[in-house]
């Protein structure tokens, strides 16, 4: 392989038996990956148990990759599927509990991402706040509308792209992305300073302002696979 291979030339150097290859491709797309498992199933323990089965089938699989699309858009397709199989198994629909270990993920108050200037308590606290709800509301979601939403809207995927991760219709996309809007919109209300009349929905863009509060500098760091997980030939 060159010096710094594409995911392709890694994918294919894996199918070809090299034992390291398929650990690079994985450690290049990890937190992208980790993050849209995260969101699309509300709790760190589910996107671990999700990613995990992502990990596992793309590595068996790898030989049924036919290039039709890019890598990264494969392997987002295998992880999203393991998260929808595993929200529809355990019939999830209303909103999952937050984490009991969230005060122990969060950016400590006073204390701005990465080191940088200052941040206030009360600006923190209510930062905290709104991350909260924006989480809680995502899980409220139906699981299709919500995996739409993550990678459209958080992930900023084109509905094209999308639309081969999930195998549907690129219109498919974009509907369940326009209910899923909605109905955040209305789930959001008090948070975005807005509280719905009998008629009323936010605008579209009031809610795509809210991806400031899912930034995955607070997020877990993702998983990483040790010598007892099921990776192996």
């Amino acid at each position: 392989m060159s010096p710094s291979p594409s995911d392709a030339e890694l994918l294919a150097a894996h199918v070809a038996g090299e034992p390291d290859a398929f650990g690079q491709l994985f450690a290049r797309h990890r937190d992208r990956l980790w993050a849209v498992a995260l969101r699309t199933t509300g709790n760190p323990e589910d996107a671990a148990d999700a990613l995990q089965d992502a990990l596992v089938s793309a590595f068996r699989r790898a030989d049924s990759f036919r290039g039709e699309s890019a890598v990264t858009t494969w392997l987002h397709r295998v992880v999203v599927n393991a998260c929808l199989d595993r929200l529809r198994a355990a019939k999830v629909r209303a909103a999952d509990p937050l984490p009991d270990d969230l005060a122990d993920r969060v950016v400590p108050l006073g204390v701005a991402p990465g080191g940088s200037a200052p941040v206030d308590p009360a600006d923190a606290v209510l930062d905290e706040e709104q991350r909260r709800q924006v989480h809680a509301a995502l899980a409220t979601l139906p699981v299709d509308q919500r995996a739409a939403l993550v990678l459209v809207d958080l992930e900023g995927f084109p509905v094209a792209e999308v639309a081969t991760m999930l195998g549907c219709a690129e219109g498919t996309v974009k509907s369940r992305c326009s209910r899923g809007r909605r109905r955040l919109a209305v789930v959001l209300a008090d948070l975005l300073g807005n509280p719905p009349g009998p008629r009323s929905v936010l605008p579209t863009d009031a809610v795509l302002s809210t991806d400031t509060v899912l930034s995955t500098d607070t997020e877990p760091s993702a998983p990483t696979p040790g010598a007892d997980d099921e990776v192996t030939r």
